[in-house]
């Protein structure tokens, strides 16, 4: 299995570009940061964590742009890949995203992944215009028009809620496909979205029977006739034994992503090498 770190980042700590730059430094395969534009003081929408309106902490009000974080990121580093966990593309205007993440994936040399949500906080997607109840169609349109500017000389696309006539677009991604995983509860409904839509699952820390979801998504992916099978990276919420450890390389993970505090840079680069050393044996 590979491993990433994923650092929910705000404006104060640790610098990202410092950390991604230490966790390349020592043999992480993916750096991600999580998204949310801003937070409506007054929600309706519960918190998956706490399951009312409150939220666990403040760093929800205080997250950098992923994707400008990102792009410092790849500027301080060379192999390491870059992804959310996850990001909210519904929030964005598809063309102005789709120029966005194709100009880091070929600043970065091609190490752009994709970690997308559907969005639990529905107060945050209505202020962005998006109806709660139509935001798996919005994204599924916005991702196929993005891949039709990332992959098309003359790109059009005529949908609901996006629609724009041949039109040229470059950079194009230096990736021939950008990876696009879905962080989400992996229901029956996800599943199909997914084996439809993605290219893999990435879990949330509240996901229990990890394996017997795996088990579930990777049938439903051969039954669609895809290819291979579906991407897996499960987001490590808490220390996991041994014994779980083995069964996720036993249903085919493909990466663990750990877990940093968002604090000073000392702390962090000490959470960083006692992850380092936990993870070594695990390559």
């Amino acid at each position: 299995m590979r491993h990433g770190i994923v650092l929910f980042t705000s404006d104060r700590g640790i610098a990202p570009t410092t950390l991604a730059r230490a966790a390349e430094e020592r043999g992480f395969d993916t750096f991600y940061v999580p998204e949310h534009t801003h937070i409506p003081v007054r929600r309706d929408a519960a918190h998956p964590g706490t399951g009312d309106e409150t939220l666990p902490d403040d760093r929800y009000l205080r997250t950098l742009d992923p994707w400008v974080t990102l792009a410092a990121c790849a500027s301080v580093t060379s192999t390491i890949r870059l992804s959310t966990a996850v990001s909210l593309p519904v929030e964005h205007d598809p063309i102005t995203l789709a120029k966005t993440i194709a100009t880091l994936d070929h600043l970065s040399g091609g190490r752009v992944t994709i970690g997308a949500g559907f969005g639990w906080n529905t107060d945050e997607l209505s202020d962005h215009g998006v109806a709660p109840e139509r935001r798996r169609t919005v994204l599924k349109e916005y991702v196929e028009a993005m891949r039709a500017l990332w992959t098309r000389d003359e790109a059009s696309y005529d949908g609901e809620f996006v629609s724009f006539g041949p039109s040229w677009a470059w950079p194009k991604p230096v990736q021939e496909h950008v990876p696009l995983l879905i962080g989400a509860e992996a229901g029956p409904r996800t599943i199909e979205w997914i084996v439809r839509h993605a290219d893999g699952w990435m879990t949330t820390p509240r996901t229990s029977d990890v394996p017997g979801r795996v088990a579930a998504l990777q049938q439903a992916w051969t039954e669609a006739g895809r290819p291979g099978r579906a991407a897996v990276h499960v987001l490590i919420a808490a220390r996991p034994s041994p014994e779980a450890l083995a069964s996720y390389a036993e249903a085919g993970v493909d990466e663990l992503i750990w877990g940093v505090p968002d604090a000073e840079e000392d702390v962090v680069l000490a959470s960083l090498d006692k992850l380092a050393a936990k993870v070594a044996p695990l390559r």
